[in-house]
């Protein structure tokens, strides 16, 4: 067996240029599928994350009939006791109390039908952290005008700025990724942008009164930071439920289905109005990791925590099944293209063995005339493909790694029309890579089943071998 290794990595570089075109067809196959995969996964746990830490948390603890008929009147007391025996559970990072229901809001004569989420506002920045999100740059057309009659800015930059007019920003880097300067253009201009762009805002107390509204919805009210709205709705067992609310800041949620239709209000103050004092809609808990298997464990820790058997716990996928549905879909879909890319790959990595066997037919031929059992030279080739196959997987597995490393903690972040267009979809403009998983091995694997596969040609070629025909070739 030594003998024939040796012999096969021998023939390997008698060849050099068969042997890198072979190994080359490997290592793209490779490598591809694995990018390809990445970017895929990457791209459906940043989603996840991001309705996750927004809206529902890993888990939500809610009256059992909630989920199917979101009413007040299924809401329940809240303990500190409670929160902090699910806090007691391993892998579970916080516990944060919400109270939510839907009213209509009204300004002057535009109303609008919209969720209500009340929140602890420090407890909160342990999720959603809305404080983060709050708009602190706008380009308008008054911002637009100001830079262009300062003259402090040349015609190119105003360019750029004027591309993104309507848009908001909760983040500097945003703005300045947005507007594409230069390192020279954005130390001397983004200080004159920032004075014409900046925006007051704010954010709750504790007690406060006032609420968070978001941007798009802001926008379609009219309303900025020191208007007030009008709320009206049901509260709990039925009672009319309405009032004044001053908005205290605007915050730009990530899913733009959620920016067209929130408001953000303390606890007491929803409590108050609803007529639901002491009560909560759910509980929600995040845990130290997204995975189902975790997610399933944690869910059962505390369903047998809870003394109220009315009261249960429910993963996000079982709060959202239509979200889990489209992205188990859309994960479908995206491996029914990884088996066309896979088709393809094998048919260029079949190729090269064609290519091959037929380069060495009259070597095989002289071979077997000169007294080489079959076995044996099937054996040395099967070693040589195998040999070349590790060649690629190896390479290809290793030019993966440092991308997926980098993408992953320095996404893609899409500008301009493509982002716009992501983000009316409902996603985030940002691709990052997904970290290293079953997928990673899981390509490798499928690969070196296509070498296994194409290795069988050249030996049943070896067995109907004819001498004579082989050395005539």
């Amino acid at each position: 067996m030594k003998e024939e290794f040796k012999i096969a990595w021998r023939n390997l570089w008698r060849n050099r240029r068969r042997t890198l075109i072979t190994s080359a067809s490997v290592f793209f196959a490779v490598f591809f599928a694995v990018i390809m995969r990445s970017y895929q996964l990457g791209s459906y746990d940043h989603m996840i994350n991001n309705f996750i830490e927004s809206f529902t948390g890993s888990l939500q603890v809610q009256h059992e009939k909630y989920q199917d008929n979101p009413l007040l009147d299924y809401s329940f007391d809240y303990t500190d006791s409670t929160e902090a025996a699910i806090l007691g559970v391993e892998d579970v990072v916080s516990v944060t109390p919400h109270l939510e229901s839907f009213t209509l809001v009204s300004s002057g004569t535009l109303t609008k039908g919209v969720a209500v989420i009340a929140i602890d506002p420090v407890r909160e920045k342990n999720f959603s952290d809305p404080e983060t999100k709050l708009v602190k740059y706008r380009i308008t057309e008054d911002a637009v005008k100001g830079l262009n009659d300062s003259g402090t800015v040349p015609e190119d930059v105003l360019e750029k700025v004027k591309g993104n007019l309507g848009r908001a920003y909760s983040s500097l880097a945003r703005l300045e990724l947005e507007l594409d300067l230069d390192n020279d253009d954005g130390e001397r201009f983004i200080p004159e942008i920032l004075k014409w762009t900046e925006v007051p805002n704010g954010y709750l107390a504790q007690d406060d009164d006032g609420i968070l509204v978001s941007d798009r919805l802001a926008s379609y009210l009219k309303v900025g930071v020191g208007d007030s709205v009008i709320l009206m709705g049901q509260g709990y067992h039925g009672v009319s439920a309405n009032g004044i609310f001053p908005v205290r800041g605007i915050i730009k949620m990530p899913s733009p289905d959620i920016d067209n239709k929130l408001i953000i209000m303390t606890i007491p103050a929803a409590q108050k109005f609803f007529d639901a004092e002491g009560k909560i809609t759910s509980l929600v808990v995040n845990l130290t990791d997204q995975s189902n298997r975790l997610i399933k464990t944690a869910k059962s820790r505390i369903n047998l925590l809870l003394k109220d058997k009315s009261i249960t716990a429910r993963t996000w996928y079982e709060l959202n099944p239509i979200l889990y549905q489209q992205i188990q879909g859309d994960s479908q879909s995206g491996v029914a293209m990884l088996g066309i890319l896979y088709f393809i790959i094998f048919f260029g990595i079949f190729g090269t063995v064609l290519m091959m066997v037929s380069e060495r037919k009259r070597e095989f031929g002289v071979l077997v005339a000169i007294g080489m059992q079959r076995n044996k030279l099937k054996r040395i080739v099967t070693t040589e493909m195998m040999l070349l196959g590790a060649i690629g997987l190896v390479f290809g597995l290793l030019a993966s790694v440092p991308l997926i490393m980098y993408f992953h903690y320095f996404p893609i972040i899409l500008k301009g029309d493509l982002a716009n267009m992501m983000e009316d979809w409902g996603w985030d403009a940002v691709m990052p890579t997904a970290w290293f998983g079953p997928y990673f091995y899981w390509q490798a694997v499928v690969v070196g089943l296509m070498v296994v596969l194409a290795t069988i040609y050249p030996l049943r070629k070896i067995g109907r071998l004819k001498e004579i025909e082989a050395l005539k070739g």
